[in-house]
C-alpha cells in the first residue's frame, strides 16, 4: 500500500480471503482504494467457474468474492494497474455517463467490516447497482 500509485495492493485477511486495493498516493504514503465489488459485464462464465453454484449477483458482490471470481491472489500484489501488465489492469468505462445515469447517484457512506475509523465517510457506490456488497 506504500508503493507507487497505480499499483495493486493485495493482502490476505482472516486467514482465508484475498482483498484487492488500488494504490492512489505517491510512494511512501499508505493510501489505497479497496475494490469491494464489480458488475460482471465481461467474463461472467469464467468467474462462475471459479465460484460454482453462485448466482450472477453473488459472483463479485464482496471483496473476497471479487478476488476469488477473478483469481486475484498474492501473485498480483504490486502489479502495475495502468495497463502494462495484461493479467490485471484498471480500465475506463466507455459508457461512464450512461452508467451513472442508470445506476447513480454515487452514494457516500461509512466503511463496513472494521472498527478503526469506521465512522469516516470513505465508502462509495452507485445507488442502484445490484452488486453492492452491503447497503
Amino acid at each position: 500500500m506504500f508503493g507507487p500509485p497505480g499499483r495493486a495492493y493485495v493482502y490476505f485477511i482472516y486467514g482465508n480471503h484475498w482483498c484487492f486495493n488500488a494504490v492512489c498516493q505517491p510512494a511512501g504514503v499508505g493510501e489505497a482504494v479497496l475494490i469491494r465489488a464489480i458488475e460482471p459485464t465481461v467474463g461472467a462464465e469464467f468467474m462462475a467457474g471459479r465460484r460454482p453454484g453462485r448466482s450472477i449477483l453473488e459472483l463479485t458482490n464482496g471483496p473476497a468474492k471479487f478476488c476469488q471470481a477473478l483469481g486475484i491472489d498474492r501473485l498480483h500484489d504490486g502489479v502495475d494497474l495502468t495497463g502494462t501488465d495484461p493479467t490485471l489492469f484498471l480500465g475506463e468505462n466507455p459508457r461512464r455517463t450512461e452508467s451513472l445515469e442508470q445506476l447513480g447517484p454515487v452514494v457516500t457512506t461509512t466503511r463496513v467490516g472494521l472498527s478503526k475509523a469506521a465512522d469516516l465517510p470513505l465508502r462509495f457506490y452507485l445507488d442502484r447497482s445490484r452488486w453492492v456488497s452491503r447497503r
